[in-house]
């Protein structure tokens, strides 16, 4: 059964990244450690007890569909009930819309122990807090009087419609229509691909839908965005008529199954009625809002998702008695975590998803101070920041869940590859986190030729001058510490290295640069997850030097970063290698024999 792993959220959060500074700016005056603390219990509370229990119901029933209605398992339905009535829906969005504004750095937080201990049914609420940040930015102040009360509430769920059958990621192809009627539009068209595009766990649902108005540019400039009800509102708030669009069919998936992902048709009769969000022909701009925010969410799936794949994996390689310890004198049985390649395994989960969740959190804590810095500058640092970093923590992390997923079953051998185990389950789910909202190649496409280009690198080099700096001051080395210290600061090099020669590629050969940029992003999430575990184990140093009441804690710290240094991090050296020099043998090979 799934365990929050509260003990290393703390850490993360209070020790590593002090996001209790956050409390010096007026946004964020309210806030203490104490107060994340309550809010991680209780989320703790609500995964294991509510969440948890019905993972595995779920992925064994499934969504049902019949007669275009989609019906969710009933212990579902009642889950979602005990997560409105607590509030939940409301934790991160703005005080002004009624939520109660809580740090991203700490949604993040929660938000990966309900990833871990049941995807699919989070990925319903996810969606939602997307809506919200698209229409709480771009939408008219009539248009967010009539949606975001009851989104904020969590009592209507949003979706986000960009697929269509014949486009798939390009969505400059896009063929959905929208013509002027009055004060909205009639919507035709059909998007594949939705998830939780219908559903009975609430009263409505707004999706958010590009489409093109009549006349509209080709291409990506003629794209708008349209808010569009299941049923539609009236002037007073109360549910009307049922709006022109149905679910056509559910998808039938390898994994997350009790996610209803729909076909979704649009104006099958007179045209599905949508409301225009923002300006006209700006609608791809306006979901970036709520892609950007999906981004970073996908990329905690994968990190929930390696948790519970660690406990799932660790409980086995502890109990598993079988065979005799290498080194060791007679006929005894161990538990299997005591042979040498099962230790490697289980410390390359436990390692990496450390080294995740630091990332994780401190690209969440990057847009918290974008959005509560007073001064311009360093509010337009920490933006850029922290937009760096969502392509990197998207990318890498659910590539990672789906390899330590793997290790997960590997560990448990022949058992893995039972159901009864649930290890299994937890591979399937992983698996998807890795393709939608954007695939790991859109996502490196996206941190080359948008984050890295639009500053020739220089948000890059800033971070990395700033980690650089901070492992470089000897108030925090430890001689215990040394080697892993400097292992770390060269792979800083190496990829401060590897980014200019990147950008260098980029501009006298764009296509020889995006071939490597997958293994660049990889390069990235390898050596910034290294130098927030470096900085780690220097806190876990002083710690024990100082007599920490919980030494396990801090000793199991210095653990993951020592393996993490020696055997994870020389990786970046290979990676780099790639990045420098691997390209041209992929734009120089002729496609009629690959």
């Amino acid at each position: 059964m799934y365990h929050a792993p509260l003990k290393d959220q703390r850490f993360v959060l209070g020790e590593l990244l002090r996001v209790q500074q956050l409390a010096a700016f007026p946004r964020y005056a309210e806030f203490s450690s104490e107060l994340a603390d309550s809010i991680l219990e209780q989320a703790a509370r609500f995964g294991e007890e509510v969440l948890a229990p019905i993972n595995v119901l779920g992925d064994t029933r499934g969504a049902l569909f019949e007669d275009g209605v989609v019906r969710m398992p009933a212990e579902f339905r009642a889950a979602y009930a005990k997560f409105v009535a607590a509030g939940w829906p409301q934790l991160s969005a703005p005080t002004a819309l009624g939520g109660q504004g809580a740090p991203l750095a700490v949604a993040v937080a929660v938000e990966e122990i309900w990833f871990g201990s049941n995807l699919a049914f989070m990925l319903c609420p996810q969606l939602s807090r997307g809506a919200v940040d698209a229409l709480d930015v771009a939408a008219t102040p009539a248009l967010q009087a009539l949606l975001l009360p009851k989104l904020v509430s969590g009592e209507w769920t949003g979706t986000m419609n960009l697929t269509e059958p014949q486009a798939g990621s390009d969505l400059g192809a896009i063929r959905t229509r929208a013509t002027p009627q009055g004060e909205h539009y009639r919507i035709h068209g059909q998007k594949i691909f939705i998830t939780y595009g219908e559903h009975d766990l609430a009263q409505n649902i707004v999706h958010l839908l590009l489409a093109r108005i009549d006349g509209a540019p080709p291409g990506v400039k003629g794209i708008s965005l349209f808010a569009i009800p299941k049923r539609l509102v009236n002037a007073d708030g109360s549910l009307g008529e049922a709006n022109d669009l149905r679910c056509v069919s559910i998808e039938h998936k390898l994994g997350i199954h009790a996610s209803p992902t729909c076909v979704m048709s649009y104006g099958d009769h007179d045209g599905a009625i949508g409301y225009l969000v923002g300006e006209p022909h700006r609608g791809l701009e306006y979901m970036f809002i709520m892609m950007n925010s999906a981004r970073l969410s996908v990329g905690v799936q994968g990190i929930g998702l390696s948790e519970l794949a660690l406990q799932q994996a660790d409980e086995w390689a502890h109990s598993r008695v079988q065979g005799r310890s290498i080194g060791t004198r007679g006929d005894a049985a161990a538990p299997i975590v005591q042979h040498p390649d099962v230790a490697r395994m289980l410390l390359t989960i436990r390692a990496n998803v450390e080294a995740m969740r630091a990332l994780a959190l401190y690209a969440a804590l990057s847009l918290d101070r974008a959005r509560a810095e007073p001064d311009p500058t360093r509010r337009a640092a920490a933006l850029a920041r922290g937009e760096l970093l969502i392509p990197i923590v998207k990318g890498w992390s659910t590539d990672q869940g789906a390899e330590l997923a793997s290790l997960a079953i590997q560990i448990h051998g022949g058992m893995g590859f039972i159901e009864e185990t649930g290890v299994a389950q937890t591979l399937r789910d992983v698996r998807i986190t890795s393709i939608y909202e954007g695939t790991t190649g859109i996502q490196a496409n996206d941190l080359l030729g948008r984050k890295l280009a639009r500053d020739r690198g220089a948000s890059m080099t800033a971070l990395l001058s700033d980690l650089l700096r901070e492992l470089n001051d000897p108030r925090g080395s430890d001689p215990a510490m040394r080697s892993g210290r400097n292992a770390t600061i060269e792979a800083l090099t190496v990829l401060r290295d590897a980014t200019v020669a990147l950008l260098w590629d980029f501009g006298a050969a764009p296509a020889r640069a995006y071939a490597v940029a997958v293994p660049y992003l990889h390069l990235c999430g390898r050596v910034l997850g290294g130098a927030l575990m470096a900085r780690s184990a220097a806190i876990a140093a002083r710690k024990l030097a100082e007599g920490s009441d919980d030494p396990k804690f801090f000793r199991a710290k210095l653990q993951s970063a020592r393996f993490y240094a020696e055997y994870l991090l020389p990786q970046s050296l290979s990676l780099a290698r790639t990045v420098k020099s691997g390209g041209a043998s992929v734009v120089e090979a002729d496609s009629e024999l690959i």
